[in-house]
């Protein structure tokens, strides 16, 4: 997240001519490097646009996050509005895309892209995109995973009239996903008003950036049901004890304060992978809350394909190992590391910003993330009790090639 304040304090940061410098040198800091002379003009067009009709809604103590980023994801949602709902007086969240098109047509057969002139490539329609935040939020933010009625999106498309993009709304409308035209804005006015109360939204605010990160309940029971029904294979021998060992550590895990490691060796088909799967769908079965991570792009987008093909919010359970820089300690029960002799020195690249440059050795980012952190390693590579740290029982397991 850049910036944080109520509507009306952004609006006058805005007029003040001092927003846009912060949100700058607070993109800087937390990237290192600049943003996009674009992404910067979008800011400038597009955040005013939103506030103002904050204000015109009467809205003005609505706490606004700006460019709130998706927990473990490199994704951002423009903005998302945290206040307490007119009618329940609980807390209420409005994730907003922000759009300064103004014309966009379906792709041809393909309803969920769209085209748009400042764009070579087809990209998401915006209905889609926002309930994909919402969805994504729901899954890994614990203050939205227990009350999902509490989170609303909805796409602002502030430059654009109704002919311009109506080919837009093929797309079905629900809570999750919802857009609106600048020639509607006066309705868009009204759904501000019937998500948000006129009053202070600072501990609503608090409550979601509180929220426990790990994948919720709903979510790991759709993603046991999806590798149950693609678990055509048995675990012989190794496998099964592998398998049976990283049970047992989160089981003495649960009982005692020691982090329990495991390390699982083979070769090229000896079926690590097999294990991982096996592992995810049982632990889920279990309630227990795990994540999948690899160093490989291409790996990584081949599991998210295995297990995911149906439910496409079983993907965002296979991470990547940088995604864990700044992961709350122990914060899941089981990280599988899988090719983890992928791992790097540091998770730290030429973008990470001063403040996350430690030095922190990528291997200890993965075990502090979780109580049982589970490494699957090529047959040569070694990893060292002492690399583990000095609080930590850790157990290990050669799969042997038949």
């Amino acid at each position: 997240m850049l910036f944080r304040d109520s509507a009306s304090a952004v609006a006058a940061e805005n007029l003040a001519g001092s927003l846009f410098i912060r949100l700058i040198d607070q993109f800087v800091h937390k990237h290192g490097h600049k943003p996009s002379p674009s992404e910067v003009r979008s800011w400038e067009r597009s955040i005013p646009a939103l506030t103002n009709a904050l204000l015109d809604a009467g809205l003005g103590m609505v706490e606004v996050l700006l460019e709130y980023s998706l927990p473990l994801n490199s994704k951002r949602a423009d903005v998302i509005l945290a206040g307490v709902h007119p009618s329940t007086g609980e807390p209420s969240y409005v994730v907003v895309e922000l759009k300064q098109w103004s014309n966009a047509v379906p792709e041809d057969g393909e309803p969920l892209l769209c085209r748009v002139d400042a764009y070579t490539q087809p990209v998401l329609n915006p209905i889609e995109q926002v309930r994909g935040y919402c969805d994504y939020l729901i899954s890994f933010n614990g203050a939205l995973a227990a009350h999902p009625e509490r989170l609303s999106g909805v796409a602002f498309l502030h430059n654009a009239t109704e002919f311009g993009v109506q080919g837009l709304y093929e797309v079905e409308q629900d809570e999750r996903g919802r857009l609106f035209t600048a020639a509607r804005r006066g309705e868009f006015i009204q759904y501000l008003r019937s998500k948000l109360k006129p009053v202070p939204g600072a501990e609503a605010a608090d409550q979601l950036l509180a929220g426990k990160v790990a994948p919720s309940k709903q979510l790991m029971a759709v993603a046991a049901e999806e590798v149950r029904e693609r678990e055509q294979f048995v675990l012989l021998d190794e496998q099964r004890v592998a398998y049976e060992l990283v049970l047992r550590a989160v089981r003495q895990a649960q009982q005692s304060d020691h982090k329990e490691v495991v390390v699982i060796t083979g070769g090229p088909g000896t079926g690590k992978s097999v294990i991982a799967l096996s592992l995810l769908g049982d632990l889920y079965r279990r309630g227990v809350t795990a994540l999948h991570a690899t160093g490989s792009s291409s790996f990584t987008t081949t599991m998210r394909r295995v297990a995911g093909a149906r439910k496409r919010q079983v993907q965002e359970l296979f991470k990547y190992f940088n995604s864990f820089m700044t992961a709350e300690r122990n914060g899941l029960d089981v990280l599988i590391c899988d090719e983890a002799h992928r791992i790097r020195e540091t998770s730290a690249n030429r973008y990470t910003r001063a403040a996350q440059r430690t030095g922190k050795p990528q291997i200890e980012e993965l075990i502090d993330a979780a109580r049982v952190p589970v490494f699957l390693l090529d047959e040569h590579q070694v990893v060292r009790p002492g690399e583990m740290g000095g609080h930590v029982r850790w157990s290990g397991v050669t799969l042997a090639t038949r």
